[in-house]
């Protein structure tokens, strides 16, 4: 950078609003020094200043009071000095680059432009009252990523403001000092973006503030629709538009809405490692994450041993495509689908009239209420009451039979039985916990009689209360059964898929076992949650659904059902997919128009993809077959280069050389994509002599940087220097609807893509041209 006016001119306003920065950092330091003593104080002093006393009834209220205003002012304490940590740390991130962009933007109507500098957090001069950085999520900020300079507008407090653009600039500055700085008439200039995509691959996922594009700030900023989806190419930055969109909506509605109303469903934990930083760079806390399968266990554990999605994935992938395969990919793609969907509306319609199964209710090993009784009593029930409503008076019934039955066990042998074998310590914790009760004095509890009645309640009433939990929880319906029976109802063999018996005893077997499928779980909950009553997220205000192509058109109706309140943005490209059920248009990313009310859903399309070179991107779309077309953003780089060897000794240790080669080359993270998991577990062994390695598992909590060892479906959302795709032969890239498998694979490289062959090279390779890479 020449030393120009404009550029001294620049440094010298980054120096002054350092030092005003390093003035507040004082001011808040001493503030949080003061709140800090004072927490520390009231903690050490807590009991000294509450006054306890338990002697009569107004003593006990005098007392919880005290208690309660003195853990209020703690409390106020600890989230003030709370707050001021986040102060603190905003203001540190602001020193190393107070901001990274500045536009000049004269109002309709006023004399003077204003000079608008834009960074990650607002800083005002509390002398002047003036702005000395905007927050990157102002409304005014919005202009700096819309416009080039020209008639621009942005709204604010529901007005449109209107004016001209005179000036848009761009700045890189490291700890303080200008490295560089760039006029532009374009969103972010490419010598901006250049300077941030030609850096190494991170382990973690970093903020995009700076080099936003317009069509990223359509999405971080849009809140017209109920359902916002976007699709985008691989490496358009989809993820990272989504997280700063959540920052956006914490600063818009931070009165309304907090990091826990906002939910992110992830494709895998160690995804949720790689994002984990992205909102506190942007002083926000994170938002609720999960994966779909993570939610799917937590309902299921109890009742199955529930498959996860990585080992369908590996059955898929991985076996013989024989008579049993197909049966199992039909069943996967009918239970995905909306039809199944249908079937079961219909089924849950029949079972209002009929067909509902309920188990014994059972009290030390005798059955007291038989299902049938509990059948007889539900089909008794006004038809017109909803099957949850229903359930509810069930349950209820069930609830006063089981207080008769209390009562009437008081009397019983088996009672009288565990009073006389009652331990010295048992029986005085017994006497504690009813006179905790108020159940007897001390001169009551000496009359015989009477602490015979009383011990007898608490021993019949121990005995009850897992029984009572049971009901109330609505265990004596027995909805793995009724799911069960769906595969043998009559009405259900009419115009189902082809293996359909098949399908239906493969899924009553596993269900014999308490095993359940993957693609089982989610028509599982659903039927459930049909009978028993919608399990709704009321505190979830916004979810997020990343590599949404992944989800089934039944996992979003589901979640349409599950989460009606909540405004939702879901991100995808089909050309990713990579589950069984996605094959012929069967993502749920596919099917939007059926599952959502055209007015409650806006769609924004991505086609400019930033994390590869232009020569990856050019290689990766060929493999799909010119289907899409993906605009490579102008970052050149070596051309992906195929080499088909003879054997496994060759294969292992030409990827050995290429590995040292890219490690010498100061390349950060490589990863060595194999198909399953299983591959990767023998590559993993033939290399870990010779390379330093990390073996990825689905079980794999953190992104490391290094050699990495990855299936394609774990390398899903994230990106690195180099990848090596481990064996691209023939026979392991075999059919046509793994295309999109080995295309995903290809577009995790950012600077450097080499696929290896043992033997003949896949022939979906074959509609590359050959132009486009190196042998």
């Amino acid at each position: 950078m020449p030393e120009n006016k404009d550029f001294l001119f620049e440094q010298e306003r980054i120096n002054r609003v350092i030092d005003e920065i390093d003035h507040k950092i004082s001011l808040v330091e001493a503030k949080g020094g003061a709140l800090k003593h004072d927490v520390v104080s009231l903690r050490k002093t807590f009991w000294d200043d509450v006054t306890v006393n338990l002697d009569e009834p107004d003593d006990v209220i005098e007392t919880h009071t005290s208690l309660r205003q003195q853990s209020e002012l703690l409390s106020e304490r600890e989230r003030s000095h709370g707050l001021i940590h986040k102060q603190l740390a905003n203001l540190q991130r602001l020193k190393v680059s107070p901001y990274f962009g500045r536009i000049d933007f004269q109002e309709i109507g006023e004399e003077k432009s204003e000079d608008i500098y834009i960074g990650l957090f607002s800083l005002m001069d509390e002398e002047d009252e003036d702005f000395l950085v905007y927050d990157w999520r102002a409304p005014i900020s919005s202009m700096y990523y819309d416009y080039a300079p020209g008639p621009v507008k942005y709204r604010a407090m529901d007005e449109t403001i209107t004016g001209e653009m005179t000036l848009k600039r761009q700045y890189i500055i490291r700890n303080g000092k200008l490295k560089g700085m760039f006029d532009t008439g374009m969103t972010i200039g490419d010598e901006m973006l250049q300077e941030v995509l030609s850096n190494q691959a991170n382990p973690q996922m970093k903020n995009i503030v700076a080099t936003i594009q317009k069509e990223q700030n359509e999405i971080i900023r849009n809140n017209r629709k109920k359902y916002l989806v976007v699709r985008g190419a691989a490496g358009s930055g989809k993820t990272s538009a989504a997280l700063q969109r959540v920052a956006f909506l914490l600063y818009q509605y931070r009165e309304k809405l907090q990091a826990d109303n906002i939910l992110l469903f992830s494709p895998n934990q160690m995804f949720n490692s790689y994002v984990a930083t992205v909102l506190p760079e942007l002083g926000e806390e994170n938002m609720q994450q999960s994966t779909f399968f993570q939610y799917l266990s937590g309902r299921i554990q109890n009742e199955f041993m529930l498959e996860d999605p990585f080992s369908q994935m590996e059955y898929m992938l991985g076996v013989k495509r024989d008579g049993d395969y197909y049966s199992r990919q039909k069943g996967i793609q009918f239970k995905a689908s909306l039809s199944y969907k249908n079937l079961m509306d219909t089924y849950i319609d029949y079972l209002s009239n009929e067909g509902m199964t309920f188990k014994n209710i059972v009290f030390r090993n005798e059955v007291f209420i038989t299902s049938e009784e509990i059948t007889a009593y539900f089909y008794q029930l006004d038809k017109n009451i909803s099957i949850p409503n229903r359930i509810t008076l069930v349950k209820d019934w069930l609830l006063e039979q089981l207080a008769l039955k209390e009562k009437d066990e008081r009397k019983q042998e088996w009672v009288e039985e565990e009073r006389e074998l009652l331990g010295r310590a048992e029986y005085l914790k017994v006497y504690k916990k009813l006179q905790k009760e108020q159940r007897f004095t001390e001169d009551t509890f000496d009359d015989q009689e009477r602490e015979e009645i009383l011990l007898n309640k608490w021993l019949v009433r121990r005995r009850i209360k897992p029984l009572k939990r049971k009901i109330n929880q609505l265990a004596f319906l027995d909805v793995p059964k009724i799911y069960q029976n769906l595969f043998q109802w009559p009405e259900s063999q009419d115009n189902m898929p082809a293996y359909w018996d098949e399908i239906a005893y493969m899924t009553i077997e596993n269900l014999k076992n308490k095993e359940l499928l993957y693609e089982d779980a989610t028509p599982f909950l659903y039927l459930k949650d049909k009978l028993e009553g919608r399990k709704s997220f009321m505190n979830i205000r916004h979810v997020i659904i990343d590599e949404a192509q992944d989800y089934s058109p039944f996992q979003f109706a589901y979640l349409k059902m599950i989460f009606p309140y909540s405004q939702m943005t879901i991100l995808g490209d089909v050309n990713q997919s990579i589950f069984t059920h996605s094959v012929n248009n069967q993502s749920g990313l596919e099917k939007v128009d059926e599952l959502f009310a055209p007015n409650e859903v806006e769609e924004i399309r991505l086609t400019k993809s930033y994390r590869s070179t232009k020569q990856i991107i050019q290689f990766a779309e060929d493999i799909l077959k010119g289907n899409n077309k993906i605009e490579p953003f102008n970052r050149n780089g070596e051309k992906p280069s195929i080499s088909v060897v003879e054997n496994k000794a060759v294969l292992h240790n030409t990827i050995v050389t290429k590995v040292k080669s890219l490690l010498d080359n100061g390349h950060q993270t490589i990863a060595i994509i194999t198909k399953t998991e299983q591959e990767a577990a023998d590559a993993y062994r033939a290399f870990e002599e010779y390379l330093p390695l990390h073996l990825v598992k689905k079980e794999t909590n953190s992104y490391e940087k290094g050699v990495l060892i990855i299936p394609t479906y774990l390398a899903k959302g994230i990106e690195f220097d180099a990848v090596i795709i481990y064996n691209c032969s023939n026979d392991v890239y075999v059919e046509d609807d793994e295309r999109t498998v080995l295309y995903t694979a290809c577009t995790r490289a950012m600077h450097e893509l080499y696929l290896f062959s043992l033997g003949e090279k896949s022939a979906l390779l074959n509609d590359v041209d050959k132009n486009k890479y190196r042998e």
